[in-house]
């Protein structure tokens, strides 16, 4: 058992993106194995993964064992059918070529993500139970010391404008990664207190479930 401190965090957003490449098929496994013809892909590169499930689509995750024509989806699993059905996975993967540091970060929060329920009791019984259900919508905001010549503020005011996902990823200081995708949005205005920092806001709705890596 451990804890730890953000302090060291670093957070990156996709500047751009190799063309797409198509998946001819997806194992139902643990990791799971993409085919793609002449993919190009080598380990350790973060994709965007277009697919047929909607578990799985959407979803940053990062290249393991890669070979001519294949690669392991790193940390997903596929094994289950009820939730992902043989044979219908295939789609395309797209590689993040560029990543920019958004440097500045002075507070970083997550909202929603929360589980839902469905109540029930049958007319015998005097106790109620509860079904998960959903999850409600997640985001995540960013406070960023204002500074418009920064590399960073161009791309995200470009997402802001174009309202195109990006993968977002936080690195944090044990070295473990975590990958999101998301609509971002920027406030292009900066608070404006007496004697406190000038801040912008950003915000990272998300289009799928994100993934972590330890390392």
């Amino acid at each position: 058992m451990s804890v730890s401190l953000p302090n060291g965090a670093v957070v990156a957003i996709a500047a751009s993106y190799d063309a797409p490449v198509s998946v001819t098929a997806i194992t139902n496994a643990n990791p799971a194995v993409a085919t793609a013809t002449a993919h190009g892909l080598t380990d350790g590169d973060l994709i965007e993964v277009t697919s047929g499930w909607s578990r799985l689509n959407s979803r940053v995750v990062r290249v393991a064992n890669s070979d001519t024509n294949t690669f392991e989806l790193e940390g997903i699993n596929t094994s289950d059918t009820n939730l992902y059905p043989a044979g219908g996975g295939i789609g395309s993967v797209k590689s993040i070529a560029t990543m920019t540091q958004i440097t500045q970060v002075l507070e970083f929060t997550t909202s929603g993500g929360d589980q839902q329920f469905v109540t029930y009791s049958f007319l015998e019984e005097d106790v109620e139970h509860q079904i998960p259900t959903v999850k409600s919508a997640s985001s995540f905001a960013m406070t960023i010391g204002d500074d418009a010549s920064l590399p960073w503020y161009a791309l995200l005011s470009a997402a802001n404008d174009d309202r195109v996902p990006r993968a977002v990823t936080v690195t944090l200081p044990s070295g473990s990664l975590i990958a999101y995708n998301g609509y971002v949005t920027l406030n292009k205005t900066p608070t404006l207190t007496k004697n406190e920092i000038m801040g912008l806001q950003s915000t990272v709705s998300l289009t799928s479930e994100p993934v972590r890596y330890s390392a």
